[in-house]
Parts: structure tokens; sequence; C-alpha cells
């Protein structure tokens, strides 16, 4: 055979052997069984504008944060491929000059200088949790990395290295790194943070800086000079960077709103996030004042807050306790521990009575020594104030007031009113009765909270929320809009504590029996928030009032909130505001409504509507009409008045809705008659 031909044969050869060799390779890659890609990460509960309230380890142990590649500084980014890869972007996983590179040095020095991984073979071996001290080991990482490569992108490859690349202890990932040791997201770095987040995956544990800095500075240092070399930074970049010092400690993870974002994650155990409405600023403040507010009471005494928007009902800031991990019973959550409410309920006895016609704000009502059966209420102090005006006894807290106008509207329909504002009263026994309205049920902060949120809403029930996205809307009425806004008029001229803040608050202190709580629930013209102090065992606080205790905290809330409360709302037009003579005679003075209303042989009788009556509503009002009884008459719907000194017996009501409405008249004896219709 000629010379020429045996080199062909022979070149064929050597092409053949290479097919064959590249189709098993082809094969043996193939034929790769790759690890697991996704790994555990930490559970992260998030404020209203995605900032960390809380993060929760994995199940390992380890702070392990989802992150990708957009999330991370740019920079940073460039540093890690001229450092650790140059040719990331174009090998195939495994860098044949890299490795050539790699075992000429260690001939060279005779002692290991570079390892020759490249980044997708650092991904390998971070996956399999492999180490790099044999050559069976070396082969295998080469083997995953050449298989991740014809699988996934670059980009992916690069997420699993951010997410997974060790940063010393039990920090994985660089988004757990930066918070660790700069206290911030990866998404804009220093080039000094960036070097050293460069530098650290290669021996995390000697150079923690928390522990090693002076081997964390040099190696972030050495990977700066790099830097200047391939041209990555300026030398005025690197000249400044070499000036930052490397952290001295460890920082922690963010760890607020513990008893909301436990109750989150028990809710839905397998998301990986949750977004609730909360401000994480305004948090991390009000978990300060908790903490320096209990500092100064008694041991084992606890504080609770709740903070929330009554426009839309989003909860702002909600404070279970004290410290979650305290002496103190720290892991109660007691914004939603039942307790006695003590006065703080009487603002919804008094809009009720205001509702019903049974009383007006300027009303004269007796305070006085009273007895209903075997019940006889006293005021706190023990004292009587005698005839005074219905606000000032709200404005007082009296008890003896409270529990008259209760009497006449009835206990059943203030718990029936207590469950429209979407609250579980927790009643002792099976039927209420008048001790309810001065602490006789149980009801925790949050519902306490909700209820005020509904009368700083214009007498509307507005359901609170704690998760981004779960409002409920408004709720049913509670209350007229004139009456809401009466109570919230008086609870406004209450004196605000020593050395408050200026600017006018709608709120009600309360105290329960035996000193077991103190309350301070009020709001503005866009928030309410209410302050529970206590201990979680109900065991009494000697000298622990509401005014005294909770209504300073109440104010400091409302400051750490703003700079200054937002405007309580104007009068709506049908509120009557007008003084104690200008009055219609029965509301002049409150004598119960089996007063104002009894039968007379010569008293109104209401001729139409009939009791019970379907109407249709009309433009011009509604029709009514009654037979004897003295002009002038006074004719209130719903306990408003809607026609005044009206002579004749006939007449249109104005302004009625759809739904049910109570039309009374009282004539000018103080005689009345009252009716139940339904216009529809």
């Amino acid at each position: 055979m000629r010379r020429p031909d045996r080199l062909l044969l022979a070149l064929a050869a050597v092409l053949f052997l290479a097919a064959l060799g590249r189709d098993a390779a082809d094969r043996w890659i193939a034929a790769t069984q790759l690890p697991p890609l996704v790994a555990e990460t930490s559970v992260e509960v998030l404020d209203r504008a995605g900032a960390p309230l809380r993060i929760y380890t994995v199940a390992d142990g380890l702070w392990r944060l989802d992150v990708t590649a957009d999330a991370v500084d740019p920079r940073y980014l460039a540093m890690l491929r001229a450092y650790e890869d140059k040719r990331f972007d174009h090998h195939a996983g495994v860098d044949p000059l890299a490795l050539l590179r790699a075992a000429g040095q260690a001939v060279w020095h005779g002692r290991v200088i570079s390892g020759g991984s490249t980044l997708t073979m650092q991904v390998a071996r971070l996956l399999e949790g492999s180490g790099t001290g044999t050559w069976a080991g070396k082969l295998r990482q080469m083997r995953v990395a050449l298989a991740l490569e014809r699988r996934l992108s670059k980009r992916q490859i690069l997420d699993l290295y951010l997410a997974r690349a060790p940063f010393g202890g039990n920090l994985e990932g660089v988004r757990a790194a930066t918070l660790a040791w700069f206290g911030k997201e990866p998404g804009r770095l220093t080039p000094a943070e960036a070097a050293l987040l460069v530098a650290l995956p290669q021996s995390p544990e000697a150079r923690r800086p928390d522990r090693h800095r002076r081997a964390a500075r040099v190696a972030r240092d050495r990977v700066l000079a790099r830097m200047q070399k391939a041209g990555v930074l300026s030398p005025e970049a690197v000249h400044a960077a070499l000036t930052e010092p490397v952290p001295v400690e460890r920082r922690g993870f963010p760890a607020n709103a513990p008893h909301l974002a436990d109750r989150a994650v028990a809710q839905a155990p397998f998301a990986g996030d949750h977004r609730l409405t909360l401000d994480a600023g305004l948090q991390r403040r009000l978990e300060r004042l908790a903490r320096r507010t209990v500092a100064s009471l008694p041991p084992e005494t606890s504080i609770a807050m709740l903070v929330a928007d009554h426009r839309t009902g989003a909860i702002l800031a909600s404070v279970g306790s004290a410290d979650y991990a305290a002496p103190r019973q720290g892991y109660v959550d007691m914004t939603r521990a039942a307790r006695s409410p003590g006065s703080v309920l009487k603002p919804l006895i008094y809009a009720l009575a205001f509702d019903r016609g049974l009383a007006h704000p300027r009303t004269l009502i007796s305070d006085r020594p009273v007895s209903f059966g075997t019940y006889a209420p006293q005021n706190f102090d023990g004292g009587f104030r005698g005839d005074l005006p219905v606000a000032e006894a709200l404005r007082l807290s009296l008890n003896v007031p409270a529990v008259l106008l209760l009497d006449e509207i009835g206990p059943a329909r203030l718990m029936a009113a207590m469950r429209r504002a979407g609250l579980a009263p927790d009643l002792p026994g099976d039927q209420a009765g008048l001790a309810v309205g001065l602490g006789g049920v149980g009801l925790s902060l949050h519902e306490l909270v909700q209820l005020y949120a509904g009368l700083a809403n214009a007498g509307q029930a507005r359901p609170l929320h704690w998760r981004a996205g779960a409002s409920a809307g408004a709720g049913p009425r509670l209350v007229s809009r004139a009456s809401a806004w009466q109570v919230g008029d008086i609870l406004a001229d209450l004196v605000p504590p020593p050395g408050a803040p200026s600017g006018r608050l709608a709120y009600k202190t309360g105290t329960s029996y035996g000193h077991r709580d103190a309350w301070a629930v009020g709001y503005d013209g866009a928030h309410v928030a209410g302050v529970w102090i206590g201990r979680p065992d109900g065991t009494p606080v000697p000298g622990a009032f509401g005014g005294e205790l909770a209504a300073p905290v109440l104010f400091d809330v409302f400051q750490r909130l703003k700079s200054a409360p937002d405007a309580l709302p104007p009068p709506p037009p049908e509120a009557l505001l007008v003084s104690t003579a200008e009055l219609p005679q029965p509301l002049r003075r409150f004598r119960g409504r089996q007063a104002a209303f009894r039968a007379a042989p010569d008293g109104p009788r209401l001729v139409f509507p009939p009791p019970d009556a379907r109407i249709p509503l009309a433009e011009s009002g509604l029709p009514v009409k009654l037979r004897a009884g003295t002009p002038p008459f006074t004719w209130l719907a719903d306990g408003r008045p809607v026609l005044t000194d009206v002579r004749r017996r006939a007449a249109r009501l104005p302004g009625l809705s759809q739904g049910f409405s109570t039309i009374s008249v009282i004539d000018a004896e103080g005689r009345g008659a009252r009716v139940t219709v339904r216009i529809e």
C-alpha cells in the first residue's frame, strides 16, 4: 500500500475512534443522574412594601434565602466571573485551559495553587455536598457540571451558585450573606462588600469576618487587586475600597411581629413567602416602645398594641407582647386573648342610645344610686354627680348613666351590635345582663380596635385584616353617621394624658375588675389604635388604671405613627347640634324609653303607617298621620328628628332610605307613639 493511502487510512481510523469517543462521552454525560436542584429556602414574612418582617431558618438550621441574579448587584457578578471563572459564559461546564493552568502551577510550585474549577463545577460540588480531595471526586464534579450545562441555562446555573454558596457559619447564598454581614439586600453593594463576598466561599470558616477579621481583610484585598488588574475596577475604586472596614459582627435576621408571622405561616405552611399589611418601620418602633414600657412595670406584666387604617381595615402594626421569649409569657399573643374590656364598650352603648332617640349628647341624665333587682351598679370612685349632660357622663366614664341607657336599649341589642361589628364576644353564662356594658364579657384587643374602627368609619363596620389582599370591604352598619360622629366628638374632648403630644384624638380608657386589664383605644381621621396592659395569666396588677397606664402609651403609639393626628371629620348634615334647651322636650332629660313613649288616653295615636307595614320608597317622603295629642309635634326616624314644630296631624317625612325604620312622634306634652315599618 502506498504511503499516502496509509496516511489516509490512519487519519480515518483516528477520526472514527474520536467519533466513537465523542459518542461514548455523550452517552456518559447524558446518563448522569443529577442531584436535586431544588432545595428548601427560608420562609419569609414581608411587610406591605416587601420589606422582611421575619425570616425563618430551613429545617437543617441554615439561613438559605431565595435569590436570583436579577436581584444581585451586577458589579458583584462581574467580579465573581473575573475571579472564579472568566470563561463561564463560553465553556461547557469544564474549562480545559483552567485545568491545564492549575496542573502547571501545581507542578511548578510543588503544591496546589488553584483548583481549576469552574463555577459550574462548584455548583456541582455544592449540590452534592462532595469534597475535592480525590481524583474521583473531581471527576464526578466534572461529569455533573457537563450534565448541568446541557440541561440548564447559564443564568440558571448562576442562580444555583448564588443561592447555595457558603458564606460562613450557617449562611448559604449571597442574600443571606448580605443581610448578615452588611444588613442590606444584595441589589446594591460597594466594591469592598462585593470583593468580600467573592472571597468568602473559597474558605468560609477561615475567613469569617466576625471571627477572623484579618484573614477576611487579606482575602478581600486580594480580590480587589485582581479586579484592578483585570480592569473590572478602576485604581481609584480599589484605593477607596481598601480603606473600607471589614464587618466585625454578624447582624441578626429580622424577627419582627413574631406572633403574627407565626400565625401566617401556620395558616399557609407550604408558602415560601407571606405578604402582610404591616409597616415594618412602624412595627419595629412599637416593639421598642413595648419593651421600654414594661421595663418599669411589675414583673410578669405584659403589653399588646394594635394599629390599623380604619379607612381600609388594614392592620399596620401588631405587637402581641413586649418580648416573644421573655419570662412574661411573651409567647402569648395578647392581641387575640379574650379579656374584660372594662369601660371601653361604653361609647357603643351611647351611640346605640343616640340612634334610638333615647338621648342626645346634651340630654340631662341623673347619676344617682340605682338598682335593677339585685344589681346595683356603682361608679368607679363610689361617688355620684347628680344631673349632668350625657356627653359629660361619657367623658367621665360614669357607670350608672351607662347602665341606665343599656337597660333601655337591652343587653341583647348590645350583643347584636358587637356581632354586627364582626366581634365574637365571650359571654359567661347563657344570657347577657346589664353587667355586659361594664366589662362583663370577654373581648380581645383586636376585636375592640375593630369595633372602634367601625365608629371611626362613620358607623360602618370595618373588619380588620393583616394579610395583603385579604380585605373584606365594609361590613354592615353599626350605628348612624350622626351617632358615630357624636360619640367621636365627645371622646375627642377628653383631656390628653400629661405630656401627650397635641392633636385631637377620640379615645376611651378602661380598667377591668380587680385591675387585671388596663385599656386605651382611640382614633383620628385615618387610623385607629389600641393598647392593653396586664398579666397574661389574669392576675391583678395593683394600681393599674387605663387612664394612667395605657392612655399615655396610646398617645405614644400615634406619635410614632405620624407627626400629628389626622383631623376628625366634620359633623354630618343630619347631626343635631343644639343646646339642651333647644332639644325636643322629651330629649331634654333622660326618662327612659317607657316614660317617653308611654300610652296615655289623650296622647298621640299613629293612624298611618300601621305596625310592620311594607311601604314603597317615595321621593316625596313617607306619609304619616296621627290623631289626638297636643301640637306642635316632633317626628323622628330611628331616633333622628326629621320634622319639628309640626302643627298638622298629617305630614311626609323626608330623607328616609330603604330598610327597617322606627317612626316616632312626640307631642308638646312629651307623650309619644312609635311604629316600625319596612321601606322598600
